[in-house]
């Protein structure tokens, strides 16, 4: 398998994943034997499973906090565009809106939780010594303690490869600066090191190990986990192992929350069924990072809206107008929509739900209801090319306020994403070697998916 190393300056964690050997310093890349699959709990960062959990704040709380995390996630999103002009299982913890993921790395293991992010690539988490570092509750690296860390040289192909990289001044080491539109940012030395997912071990792995950190971070993780499309990504690096198939299955954001969310590689990424349906990704799509998909209406009751946006890259040559016009995301609590047509869906809404029409106290949604009686929601179906994805009211309205209801779809000038409220309840699969994304209506807080 063939790996080059890309630059992922997106989202504010990573842990970058590349598979090399290492003889005699010399570096190649290599094939993974394949793997029968693992998985892991992907773990909501206010879930009582998180280390932060906090019983005394409010799920209202979280969810708005979640939504104004949309909008800054959104902002990075646009700057990364324009600056650009088998059976595996893990567990996955939302974090405020986000997920992580529980690994571990080195020998002997330290346990990581990083962000499970679809929307980057690059891998890292801090370590020691600490020049400058955020908080963080999970224990930290220490690159010393471990017998299987190893510094990638300066001359070595993948440090040529990175966004930003440049030689150490005491040693020959490649060092990696990454800065992200939060002003958060990381810096530290490219290294390989054994990781573990669920009952998979990965030896020889590229990752970060950030020795300066800090902006918006908190105490709850220690890096990110890409999962996009891009060669340093978890994904890619493990590619043909698994056939280029994962796949998750999100629970539904609760206040009392017990059971974890999950993500599946190889043979147990497989979303198949009578109840499945599976769309296109956009090909030939900048970057290689982001998954792309074509949607071409949505339908409120029986009410068919064309899907029509201006508000996406510029294909590549050959690629169809409106093909890739909306990215799907697994780290975005809110889905957005550009704005002419947001306005038609709003108007739809309105005419189909018989309640008052009030404004979000907080001012973050822009369509609310107050219920009186029991408010009757219509069938929400996002049609994709070859897949109508069937939306239940826990995918596209939120509970505020005791008898507050506010639409979870937001309006964008710049972009449109499918965010994580639209796919709970689903299991989505990714199969990158078919080019699909699949969506099967499932009960994830069952443990038997």
């Amino acid at each position: 398998m063939a790996v080059s190393c890309e630059s992922d300056h997106l989202d504010r964690f990573a842990l970058v994943c590349l598979i090399i050997l290492l003889p005699k310093l010399s570096f190649s890349t290599r094939a993974l034997r394949p793997i029968t699959g693992f998985s892991v709990d992907l773990i909501q960062r206010d879930s009582p499973f998180s280390h932060t959990y906090n019983p005394t704040i409010s799920n209202f709380d979280r969810l708005h906090d979640s939504f104004r995390r949309s909008f800054s996630r959104l902002g990075r999103y646009k700057s990364t565009l324009l600056s650009q002009k088998t059976l595996i299982q893990s567990r996955i913890i939302p974090s405020e809106g986000e997920y992580l993921m529980n690994v571990s790395i080195g020998t002997p293991q330290v346990e990581l939780l990083g962000i499970a992010d679809t929307g980057s690539d690059l891998i890292w988490t801090q370590c020691k010594p600490c020049m400058q570092c955020f908080k963080q509750i999970p224990t930290l690296f220490d690159p010393k303690k471990s017998s299987t860390y190893h510094e990638i040289p300066c001359d070595a192909k993948p440090c040529g490869e990175l966004y930003q990289s440049t030689c150490g001044s005491e040693h020959d080491t490649c060092e990696y600066s990454y800065s992200y539109g939060d002003r958060s940012f990381t810096k530290g030395n490219l290294a390989a090191e054994t990781l573990i997912i669920g009952s998979a071990s990965l030896p020889k792995v590229l990752f970060g190990c950030g020795h300066e950190n800090g902006g918006t971070f908190d105490e709850s993780g220690s890096g990110l986990i890409g999962l996009g499309g891009g060669s340093l990504s978890l994904v890619s690096q493990l590619g043909d192992s698994i056939g280029g198939k994962f796949s998750y299955c999100l629970v539904p954001l609760s206040a009392e929350s017990y059971v974890t969310s999950k993500i599946s590689f190889g043979s147990a990424g497989v979303v198949s069924g009578s109840r499945a349906v599976s769309t296109p990704l956009a090909q030939n799509r900048d970057p290689e990072t982001f998954y792309y998909l074509t949607l071409e209406a949505i339908s409120v009751g029986k009410k068919r809206l064309v899907y029509e946006s201006t508000n996406y890259p510029s294909p590549k040559a050959g690629v169809a107008t409106n093909e890739g016009n909306i990215i799907i995301d697994s780290g975005t609590t809110l889905t957005f929509l550009p704005a002419g047509f947001y306005d038609d869906l709003v108007l739809a809404l309105e005419e189909a739900i018989d309640a008052e029409k009030v404004s979000d106290p907080r001012g973050v949604l822009s369509l609310c209801f107050r219920e009186s009686s029991s408010i009757s929601i219509p069938t929400i179906t996002a049609h994709f090319t070859g897949a109508d994805v069937v939306l239940q009211p826990l995918n596209t309205f939120a509970k505020l306020e005791d008898d507050l209801f506010c639409f979870t779809m937001v309006s964008s000038n710049d972009l449109a994403i499918f965010g994580n409220l639209a796919q709970m309840n689903f299991l989505v699969g990714y199969d990158l070697q078919g080019g699909t994304v699949s969506f099967k209506p499932t009960d994830c807080s069952s443990q038997t998916i």
